[in-house]
C-alpha cells in the first residue's frame, strides 16, 4: 500500500469512530523515524482506546502489521506505529498539554542560537 493510501485509510478509520480534530503533519524533513504524524482526539479513555483499535483493525485487514501500539492500557494517549505513518490518539486535555502540532512545526533553523537544541559532543581524551 502506498503512503497516500495508508494515510487515507487511517483518516477514514479515525472518522468512522468519530475522532475529533484530525490533523496530519508532514515531518519527513524533521526526522528519519517517520514521514507523517496523524493526531486525533477522543472524548474519554474508552473512546481513545476504541479509536486506536479501529485503526489497528483496519490496517490489519489489508495485511499491514503495526510496528507497535503503546498506551492502550490507560487510554489517555495511544500511539500506533505504522512505519511511515505514526498515529497519536489523545484525550483533549492530554493533547493540549503536549501540543505535538506546535512541537513538530518548530523550524530549528530559524531559532535564535541560544534556543537551538543542544547536542552534547563527547569530550576528548
Amino acid at each position: 500500500m502506498t503512503e497516500t493510501g495508508l494515510k487515507a485509510m487511517v483518516v477514514k478509520s479515525l472518522e468512522d469512530m468519530k475522532a475529533e480534530d484530525i490533523t496530519l503533519l508532514n515531518v519527513s524533513n524533521k526526522t528519519s523515524i517517520t514521514d507523517w504524524l496523524v493526531i486525533a482526539s477522543g472524548t474519554s479513555s474508552r473512546h481513545v482506546k476504541s479509536i486506536a483499535n479501529n485503526v489497528v483493525v483496519a490496517v490489519k485487514k489489508v495485511g499491514i502489521q503495526p510496528l507497535g501500539v503503546e498506551g492502550d492500557d490507560i487510554g489517555e494517549w495511544v500511539l500506533v506505529d505504522l512505519g511511515d505513518v505514526i498515529v497519536h490518539v489523545m484525550q483533549k486535555q492530554v493533547r493540549e498539554f503536549y501540543d505535538l502540532e506546535s512541537l513538530w512545526q518548530i523550524d530549528t533553523g530559524s531559532l535564535p542560537e541560544n534556543r537551538k537544541p543542544m547536542v552534547k559532543k563527547p569530550e576528548a581524551g
